[in-house]
């Protein structure tokens, strides 16, 4: 991967090393995704930032699942991280799971107790909440925070061993009620929860939180770099704070480093909205294309390489911004064009008759690959009679500076000959159902004929030899300008419009997965939850223009 512009992680990384902090065999970064859920273009930002600073130092990257809350996550999710890790082309050293250091953390919780930095403390959720304090006025000290050590000690063990309930107790530490920091008023670093987890079973009922847990697995993994998002700014001090206090790290821990988080427009990556988005039927999963979660990405078509393009382009930053969503998509165009087989489709169907064509004739017709390119490869396309034409390249009446096809008016048909609109067919509700036409053989592509030009080229596909396609044009799921409070009343309902269509015959056997580029209607991928044998279901992963270019 090359390095990703404009990167100050990298000039904190090299400063430390300069300053004998860490030697450069020691930088070790780690991913710790929380196993509640699928990942979004925000984690591969994430994901991207880690594993660069693994490919600029040949250093180590470490996967480790933040499994502290049982009753979130699963192994499905675990499951599904690590498939879209790899599908980015990344390969983590160690894969780890916060779990596995359960024991350690309820040892050095019990340090902690033993030097007078943490107690257990009998109040509820709220009335911690509620005497946290604000921004302006100090936090409430807990009645219970001057208890004696052994009488804290002999609590703690209680609570592991099971002899409370949730919410009867809670451990935290002992810090200052007054710190203009919220997170170091006497966080929460244990709470009892009767649940079974994903990894360890039923061996625990108390769980240490992020907060704590977090700075503790760096240290033990020997993490030199905590890289996390900017919200986690306000919490270095808390993080720093535990490992200070624990004579296992206070000589030499990690170094936390935030960096801005991905924020697209036009997207939807909050978790609580998709699962609204899935259990309304309004997406068929969290996968779905229309989605920008990796799964959603992957099943479109995106390749993990333009993503990867994307992320080296918007370089990483220490203030939060907002990159316009035309900005990936640009990249995304830029990959296809290069990796996708160049084929003609038709999405909306409109039968074109060639009545001078002889009847029962049919050939083959050698058509390139890239229409642009005298070099191109070609391939074998059937012609006849009958064909497909796209609706939209027919027009009764034509409006001004339109080239293609009206009655009177000649086009090439792409790779083949001129013909020209004699006449066209409605039924009985005045739809057009029909184009006639005339051919001249003389035009047939690469045959040297350039007596006359035309104005306009249309694509095609033999209505007697073709492949029917399911076509899913895709559109944003949120409505442009929705402001209603009610999330689900800001959905696009229209974000989904399926085709029935045809393509050349060339695309037959397609397997899932498969990139082509439709000419002139856009990038389409074979959907691989609905793609099977002869039925291919496309999603068009992009259209071919973009309202976004890079500076140059």
């Amino acid at each position: 991967m090359a390095q990703i512009a404009g990167n100050f992680i990298f000039n904190e990384i090299e400063k430390d090393i300069a300053s004998g902090k860490y030697t450069a065999d020691e930088i070790k970064t780690r991913f710790p995704p929380e196993p509640n859920g699928y990942m979004h273009i925000g984690h591969a930002k994430a994901i991207c930032i880690n594993f660069s600073v693994k490919e600029k130092y040949n250093a180590k990257t470490n996967l480790r699942y933040d499994d502290t809350n049982p009753e979130k996550e699963s192994s499905v999710f675990t499951e599904a991280i690590q498939r879209d890790i790899a599908w980015l082309g990344f390969k983590w050293d160690e894969l780890l799971y916060s779990s596995d250091y359960f024991g350690r953390m309820y040892e050095y919780a019990l340090e902690l107790i033993k030097k007078g930095l943490a107690f257990v403390d009998d109040q509820d959720q709220d009335t911690i909440k509620a005497t946290r304090g604000t921004l302006n006025e100090p936090g409430v000290e807990s009645p219970f925070r001057n208890r004696s050590i052994e009488e804290n000690l002999e609590l703690f063990v209680a609570m592991k061993e099971g002899k409370y309930s949730p919410g009867d107790r809670v451990l935290r530490l002992k810090i200052d009620m007054k710190s203009p920091n919220m997170n170091m008023r006497d966080p929460v670093i244990y709470r009892i929860v009767n649940a079974t987890h994903h990894n360890t079973g039923d061996d625990w009922c108390i769980y240490p939180m992020y907060d704590y847990a977090h700075p503790i697995e760096d240290a033990i993994e020997k993490i030199t770099h905590s890289l996390c998002s900017l919200e986690f700014e306000d919490h270095r001090p808390l993080y720093n704070w535990v490992l200070e206090n624990l004579d296992d790290f206070k000589e030499k821990h990690p170094r936390q480093i935030e960096f801005a988080r991905l924020n697209l427009t036009r997207t939807i990556t909050s978790k609580r909205y998709i699962k609204q988005l899935v259990e309304a039927g309004i997406v068929d999963g969290w996968d779905d294309p229309r989605l920008v979660t990796l799964g959603g990405l992957r099943r479109r078509g995106v390749t993990p390489a333009a993503i990867r393009k994307f992320m080296e382009n918007i370089g990483v930053a220490k203030s939060n911004s907002t990159i316009d969503m035309q900005q990936f998509e640009y990249f995304i165009r830029e990959d296809l064009l290069l990796s996708s087989v160049r084929v003609m489709g038709v999405v909306e169907p409109l039968k074109l008759t060639i009545e001078n064509y002889p009847e029962g004739q049919k050939e083959y017709l050698d058509v390139p690959y890239r229409m642009d390119d005298e070099a191109s490869e070609t391939r074998k396309v059937p012609f006849s009679r009958n064909l497909y034409i796209e609706r939209s390249d027919f027009e009764e009446i034509a409006p001004k500076k339109y080239y293609r096809l009206y009655p009177g008016n000649e086009v090439r048909l792409m790779g083949a000959y001129f013909v020209k609109c004699t006449g066209f067919v409605k039924d009985e509700n005045g739809v057009i159902t029909e184009v006639k036409c005339t051919y001249d053989p003389l035009t047939k592509s690469g045959s040297g004929f350039s007596e006359r030009k035309v104005k306009g080229t249309i694509h095609w596909v033999d209505a007697n030899e073709n492949v029917p396609v399911e076509l899913h044009l895709l559109y944003d799921l949120l409505k442009e300008g929705g402001n209603s409070k009610n999330f689900l009343d800001n959905i696009n309902r229209d974000s989904l419009i399926v085709k029935n269509g045809y393509a050349e015959i060339s695309v037959k056997g397609t397997a899932p997965g498969e990139r082509y580029q439709f000419v002139r209607n856009g990038y389409f991928c074979a959907d691989t939850k609905y793609t099977e044998g002869d039925k291919l279901v496309f999603n068009r992963t992009a259209d071919l223009k973009s309202g976004w270019k890079p500076e140059k």
